[in-house]
C-alpha cells in the first residue's frame, strides 16, 4: 500500500537513507516553470517507491513559494496497475479545477516522471489523532470531500488518459482485464489469485448506475488533515472510472490497517451526502477485487505461506503485511460467496524446543541492534529481521502439528496426501477451477489454511494479527462522540 506525502508531516512513515540531492535537470526545470531565481530542495520520507521532495522557490517572478515534488527516476512500466506521474497529474488537475480538495498542479515534466505541486500543510497518519472527537471530525470531513468527488459527473472532468466514460460493467471489465494481463507476467503460478479472478469474472454485480471517478486506495494515509479538517486528498495513481462501491471497498481496506472511527457511521454519512445506498454485497465483491488487484502489483509469488521478497532488506515488514492481505483476501472471497467465515481456535502441540533458546538469543541481539542503530532505516530493517525470527521460532515450535492437520484435510479433499502443503493447496485450486472440487469446500479449506499461516505469524505481526475488515452495518448504532457532545450542550 502507498502512503500520502503532500505534507509538512513529521517523519512517521517509512524511513529513507540520506538523499543525494535533486538532479540538476529537475532543478533547472523547476526554476524555469516557477520563474524563481533559485530553489532549495530536500527529500522527505513518504512517497513509497516514488521520491518526495519539499521545494522552496526564491526570488524572481515567483517571489517565494512552498512546493512539493513527486519524482520517479524510473521509466513507466508498461501494463502497470499504477498510472505514470503525468497521468496522475492530469487527474489531479482536473479534480482541482472542479473544486475538489486536491493540491494544485504547478507543472508536469514533459519527459521525466516528475510533477510539481503546491505544498499542502497537514499530517498524514490517522492513528496520530488521539482525541476521539477530533477523529470523528476529521473522518466525517474526509467522507464529505470523497462524497463531493463522487457527485462529479466524470464526463465533466474530461480526463483523456482514462479514456471515454462508459458503463460501470464496461469499466469493471477493463479492471479485470488489467488484472488478468498482470497475472500473466508473474514469475510463478499464483493458484489462489487465479481462482479469485475466475470467481470475480463469473460473479460480476448486477449494477449499471452512473459511474464515478474511483480514487482507489482511498482513505486514512492518503489524505492530509490539520486543525480538525482535511486539507487535501492525495495519491491518485490507482484512479479509474467505475462503481462508487469500489471506493467504499478501498476505504474499508485502508481502515483495516489504520482504524477509521466506527465504520458504519461513516457509511451512513456517505449515504446521506451522495444518495448512493451502501450495497453490502457489492462492497464485499470490490473488497475481493481490491485484494486481487494488489496481488498483481509485483511479479513475485504472493499466495504461499511466508511469502516475501527475497533480497529485500525490508522483507520482515513486507511479510507481515502480505499475511494480512492474504487473510483479508480469503475472508472477502468467503463473504462475497455467502459462506461461513468463522475464526478457528488453535491449540497446537509444541514440538521439540531444542532450538528455542537460539531463537531467543537471536531476537535479543536484534532488539539491541534496533535500539542502538543511529540510522532510522537500519533500525526499521533490524526490527523487520526480528519479525522473521519470530515467525521461524513459531514454525519450529508448532509448525509440524499445524501442518499435520492441514495435510489430513487436503488428503480428504484430494483423495491422497500431497507431497507438500504448497503443492496440495495448488492442486486444490486447480481442481476447483476445473469444477471437480466444490467452491464452498475450496474456500473453507483455504480459510482454515490461511488462519494457520496467520497463527504462525501472530507474534511477528503484533497488532496486525487482530486487524480485519471493518463492519459495514450496525444493528446497534455506535454513539458518535461529536453528535453526543452536541446533544448534551
Amino acid at each position: 500500500m502507498t502512503a500520502a506525502e503532500v505534507t509538512d508531516k513529521k517523519s512517521t512513515g517509512p524511513a529513507r537513507r540520506a538523499p543525494k540531492g535533486l538532479p540538476d535537470e529537475l532543478r533547472s526545470w523547476i526554476v524555469d516553470v516557477t520563474g524563481a531565481e533559485d530553489v532549495t530542495a530536500r527529500q522527505v520520507p513518504g512517497g513509497a517507491s516514488r521520491q518526495a521532495w519539499f521545494v522552496d522557490a526564491h526570488g524572481g517572478r515567483a517571489g517565494s513559494g512552498e512546493l512539493f515534488l513527486r519524482y520517479d527516476p524510473r521509466e513507466p512500466k508498461p501494463g502497470s496497475a499504477f498510472h505514470p506521474l503525468s497521468v496522475e497529474a492530469e487527474i489531479m488537475a482536473a479534480l482541482n479545477r472542479a473544486g475538489a480538495c486536491i493540491p494544485r498542479v504547478v507543472a508536469a515534466h514533459p519527459t521525466l516522471q516528475a510533477v510539481l505541486l503546491e505544498r499542502v500543510g497537514g499530517e498524514t497518519w490517522f492513528y496520530l489523532i488521539k482525541d476521539p472527537d477530533e477523529q470523528v471530525t476529521v473522518a466525517r470531513d474526509f467522507i464529505g470531500k470523497l462524497a463531493a468527488i463522487h457527485r462529479i459527473d466524470p464526463r465533466e472532468l474530461d480526463i483523456a488518459s482514462l479514456g471515454p466514460v462508459k458503463t460501470v460493467p464496461e469499466h469493471l471489465d477493463d479492471e479485470l482485464a488489467g488484472i488478468r494481463a498482470r497475472m500473466g507476467r508473474k514469475s510463478a503460478p499464483a493458484p489462489l489469485l487465479a481462482f479469485c479472478v475466475d470467481w470475480l469474472e463469473r460473479n460480476k454485480p448486477d449494477y449499471d448506475g452512473p459511474p464515478v471517478l474511483v480514487q482507489g486506495d482511498t482513505g486514512p494515509g492518503n489524505f492530509m488533515y490539520a486543525d480538525g479538517e482535511v486539507t487535501a486528498i492525495v495519491d491518485w495513481e490507482l484512479a479509474h472510472l467505475g462503481d462508487p462501491m469500489d471506493d467504499i471497498a478501498w476505504l474499508s481496506l485502508r481502515s483495516a490497517q489504520d482504524p477509521f472511527t466506527h465504520f458504519p457511521d461513516r457509511l451512513a454519512d456517505y449515504e446521506q451526502l451522495t444518495g448512493n445506498r451502501i450495497d453490502v454485497q457489492r462492497v464485499w465483491y470490490y473488497r475481493l477485487l481490491a485484494e486481487a488487484k494488489m496481488s498483481t502489483f509485483h511479479d513475485g509469488v504472493d499466495d504461499r505461506r511466508g511469502a516475501l521478497v527475497v533480497g529485500s532488506p525490508d522483507a520482515g515488514n513486507s511479510m507481515i503485511y502480505g499475511m494480512l492481505h492474504r487473510r483479508l483476501q480469503i475472508e472477502a472471497l468467503g463473504h462475497a460467496a455467502g459462506l461461513d467465515m468463522s475464526r478457528l481456535d488453535f491449540a497446537p502441540e509444541p514440538g521439540d524446543d531444542a532450538n528455542q533458546h537460539v531463537f531467543e538469543a537471536t531476537l535479543e541481539v536484534l532488539r539491541a541492534a534496533a535500539r542502538t542503530a543511529g540510522d532510522p532505516l537500519a533500525a526499521r530493517w533490524t526490527k523487520g529481521a526480528a519479525r522473521l525470527v519470530k515467525y521461524l521460532k513459531e514454525c519450529d515450535r508448532v509448525g509440524d502439528d499445524l501442518d499435520a492437520d492441514e495435510r489430513a484435510e487436503l488428503a480428504a479433499l484430494l483423495g491422497e496426501e500431497p507431497s507438500s502443503i504448497e503443492t496440495g493447496r495448488a492442486e486444490l485450486a486447480r481442481r476447483t477451477i476445473e469444477g471437480t472440487i466444490d467452491v464452498g469446500d475450496y474456500v473453507a479449506q483455504m480459510w482454515r489454511s490461511v488462519q494457520r499461516d496467520d497463527y504462525l505469524m501472530r507474534t511477528a505481526s503484533g497488532a496486525l494479527y487482530e486487524r480485519t475488515w471493518p463492519p459495514l452495518t450496525d444493528d446497534h448504532p455506535h454513539p458518535d462522540p461529536q453528535k453526543t457532545s452536541r446533544e448534551q450542550q
